[in-house]
This record gives C-alpha cells, structure tokens and sequence, in this order.
C-alpha cells in the first residue's frame, strides 16, 4: 500500500492541512468532556484539539501539543481520503528558512516516534496509522517552488509570508532564494489582534474575541456597532503600514521589489494597500493552505516512482 502524503503546516495560530484549518489550542482534560469535536483520547487522556489559541511557545517541540495536534490533522485528513481510519502516511511538515537548518532534526525527531502504529481516538472514531517517514521542508518558499508562474518574468521579488507569530520574509533573484536575506518578524496576524482588541477595550470599553476582530478585517458578517467596526479597521490599516514599515527597515525596497503576501495574514493586506498608496507592489496567495499543499507537492515528487 502507497502511503498517504499528508502536509501540515504547523503555525503559532492555526493548523493547517490541504482541506482543513483549526486553531493550534489544545485542552487537556481528566474526564471526557461533553464535546466530540476536535477530542482526542490518546493513552487514556483526553484533550480537545482547536479549542481556541494556546500560550505561545517559540520552540514547537516544548511541549506535546503540537505532537496531538499532529495526530488530529493525520486523523481529520486520512478520514477524508480513505474513508477509514487506518493508513500509513508520509508527514510532510514545515519550517521557516531563518532556522532551518538548526531546528529541522529536532523538529522531524518529534513528529517520528518510535512506537509505530499510533492507536487513538478522534472524534469518536478509532485510528490506527503509522508514520513511515517524515520530511521537513522550507515553508514560503516550498509555497513559491510549486507556484512558479506566481513570479511571472520579476528578476526579483520580495516573499512574505505573514503567519500567526511570525512574519518570514525573504528575497528571490532569478528564481533563487538569496539564504542571506531571510529574515523572521515577530509580527504575526496574533500581533495585530491583540492590538486591536486592547484598542477597542480602551476606546470603547468593550472586550471583543479574537474571531469578531478576525471577522471585522476580513470584512465578514459581524453584529457589533459601526463604532467598533470602524476602530478595528483604522487599527487594521496601522498594523499594515506597521509591518511594511519594518520591512522595509530590514533592507527590503518594497517600492522598487515586487512583494509576493502569503500566509493567514495576506487576506488581512489586501484589502489595505491600494496602489494609489505606492506602499508596496503586491500580489497574493490568499490560500491559508497553500504551504501545506505545496509540502505535499515536494514531497510526493521524492517519494514517489
């Protein structure tokens, strides 16, 4: 049997795989709870996977959330492709080009546990599923590597991919990573919601969640006052000016270099930089999945005859 393909981007807000996204919190519990969405039991434990956002944790193997994270993206993905819940999978995983070669054996040396197979519940439904092999691949530019027409003829372009935290940017001349111009920002979308929340509590005395803010930016449906509406947007377009501000600090012309927003957080500019600003010349990738695909992709053509 051909193992499965499965890529997951791992980020600080959200996880993300080729046909599904959930939030990165993770609640462990000493009893069932009363949901079934997003629980996982494992060992006789029980945690909800996507409940909300978890305390952030620079170093992703810290802990073992992200590991039962992991189980939960194998499992929502192998139930879509198969129909069933056994299945031996590839991991195809993630991680920017600033650590990469330092935190790539640790990171695949996490998601690869000896004891194969990994028995356990998810939403009811029992998963027995071995990880064959697991590869670490460079996200934003994996995303760009299996997009190329994204470039057009540029000689050169500015790749931003803004994810919950981070903020990873970098330059491509001729289609080639320059490794020294790679650059992290702690600047993610995460960053600017908890901006636009504060603002809001201290303006208008009201204590608005993370998805009303999220709503409100990506100009979705949302029942609070136009007041309120109004004040996230204007702390929208700050945040914006913000980031390519400090791009730009970091040696990056976005005047003069065609940028590439990918990642959660290129939704959020789009709608805030018009050309008439001159702010930057942008194109997008708006897919939340677009580096989990793109892992899938890289990896498929090494494994695959």
């Amino acid at each position: 049997m051909t193992p499965l393909i499965i890529g997951i981007d791992h980020g600080y807000a959200g996880i993300k795989t080729a046909n599904f996204v959930f939030p990165s919190g993770v609640v462990a519990f000493d009893a069932p709870p009363p949901v079934q969405q997003g629980l996982l039991e494992l060992g006789g434990r029980y945690f909800v996977c996507g409940s909300g956002r978890q305390p952030l944790t620079k170093d992703k193997t810290a802990n073992e959330n992200y590991f039962l994270l992991t189980l939960a993206a194998l499992a929502k993905e192998v139930r879509l492709r198969t129909g069933d819940g056994k299945a031996e999978v590839v991991i195809a995983a993630g991680l920017p080009l600033t650590g990469f070669g330092k935190d790539k054996s640790a990171f695949r040396s996490y998601l690869f546990p000896k004891e194969q197979p990994l028995r356990y519940r998810f939403e009811g439904n029992d998963y027995e599923i071995t990880i064959a092999d697991v590869f670490i691949c460079p996200q934003g530019y994996s995303a760009i590597a299996a997009n190329l027409a994204v470039l057009g003829n540029e000689p050169s372009v500015v790749i931003i991919d803004i994810g919950g935290w981070t903020v990873d940017v970098m330059r491509m001349d001729n289609r080639a990573v320059d490794t020294s111009t790679c650059r992290s920002l702690e600047l993610g979308v995460i960053r600017c919601m908890d901006e636009v929340k504060e603002q809001v509590r201290r303006s208008l005395g009201l204590s608005i969640t993370d998805a009303q803010a999220e709503a409100v930016l990506q100009e979705l449906p949302c029942a609070i006052s136009e007041q309120a509406k109004a004040l996230i947007s204007r702390q929208g377009r700050l945040y914006v000016e913000r980031l390519l501000s400090e791009i730009n600090e970091c040696g990056f012309d976005l005047k003069a270099i065609p940028a590439i927003f990918m990642g959660g957080g290129a939704s959020l500019v789009k709608p805030r930089v018009a050309p008439r600003d001159g702010l930057c010349r942008p194109t997008y990738l708006t897919d939340v999945c677009v580096n989990a695909k793109a892992f899938e992709a890289i990896v498929g053509r090494k494994v695959r005859p």
